[in-house]
């Protein structure tokens, strides 16, 4: 397993991390993941150390809050051995400040997944959605504060814009307070608007990025073809309205591409797209689910190769876009360089 450098930090994280949305099945949304057990996640985190892959992403609001109890528990006596990435802000809760970056729900939050994970650190702490509402300096003095108690070690973002990001950035630099180093953000093949603004940052400004949904929302399993039946198992008819959308054409376009480079490597669709990301500039770890051993032992799978710049290239044109503006108009002038 590869290990590279959460952005301008010094912590190493692998280039692969294993993702807990199916740890749980509480409710109808994580239901559709997954509902691994304790004694299934035990064999899955099993199976990760023995790859090398030793970070694992889970979030408060995963199957509400059980998914970090079955992390803790699966690690349980190799925290060690591990690195936990969790996340915070979404609401827990009914009450008015069960939610958001608020001073109250951080705090609140912080305390409620140290104790389902069982540890009393967290590698990498999250902002899972940005709030609106709570001024950014009552966060990152919040983040602040945690970090110099001993119970978050790096903090990051998810789902940010890229001036929120770069706001956040400043405020920390001013203040002197920790930087937010990771960014975990939704990068696909069929989903490539990460590149427009937020890359860029990355690069200049030292955020790694934490990739979500890396397979656009199951979409780029293999199972999704021209003119071939959706399977009947499936988690996207139940997420997908919570997701991004695409048109077939373009997905089918992606598709077919991918196709011809697992022809040429031998290797599998999810494995052509997950090794494509993890060429690109700024992508530090991108985070693979599993609902069984088989498909996490096929997305491990990925790593320990490299696609050629030809078969780069052809996923490249085949899920290309046209930026949103103002970004195609400045690719327009010459002194600005080629998008990465």
């Amino acid at each position: 397993m590869e290990f590279r450098q959460l952005g301008r930090s010094g912590l190493k994280v692998p280039a692969l991390s294993f993702g807990t949305g199916t740890f749980g099945g509480r409710g109808d949304f994580f239901g559709a993941w997954g509902s691994t057990d304790v004694t299934q996640a035990i064999r899955l985190v099993d199976i990760c150390l023995d790859a090398g892959l030793s970070m694992f992403d889970t979030a408060d609001v995963y199957s509400a809050g059980v998914a970090e109890e079955i992390l803790g528990r699966a690690i349980a006596g190799r925290r060690d051995k591990v690195l936990i990435s969790t996340k915070a802000t979404f609401r827990m809760g009914p009450g008015a400040n069960d939610v958001g970056s608020s001073r109250h729900h951080l705090i609140a939050a912080c305390e409620a997944s140290l104790r389902r994970l069982g540890t009393d650190y967290i590698d990498l702490w999250q902002m899972h959605g940005f709030d609106a509402v709570t001024p950014p300096d009552e966060l990152l003095g919040t983040l602040d504060m945690l970090v110099r108690a001993g119970k978050v070690r790096y903090v990051g973002c998810s789902n940010y814009s890229g001036w929120h990001l770069m706001q956040a950035l400043a405020l920390a630099d001013r203040h002197g307070w920790p930087r937010m180093v990771a960014h975990q953000a939704y990068y696909s093949l069929i989903g490539r608007d990460y590149e427009w603004e937020l890359m860029p940052l990355g690069l200049d400004q030292g955020v790694g990025a934490v990739v979500w949904s890396p397979l656009g929302w199951g979409r780029l399993t293999g199972k999704l073809r021209r003119g071939a039946a959706p399977p009947e198992v499936s988690r996207l008819p139940a997420t997908a309205a919570n997701g991004p959308p695409v048109e077939d054409e373009y997905l089918f376009r992606v598709v077919d591409a991918l196709d011809a480079v697992a022809a040429e490597t031998g290797k599998t669709v999810p494995q052509i797209a997950l090794n494509w990301l993890l060429q690109r500039p700024t992508v530090a770890t991108v985070i693979i689910g599993a609902r069984n051993e088989e498909q996490l032992r096929q997305n491990l799978g990925a790593v320990g190769w490299n696609l050629t710049p030809a078969q780069v290239a052809t996923l490249d044109s085949a899920s290309a876009r046209t930026p949103a503006y103002p970004y195609w108009h400045q690719r327009g002038f010459d002194r600005n360089p080629p998008p990465v």
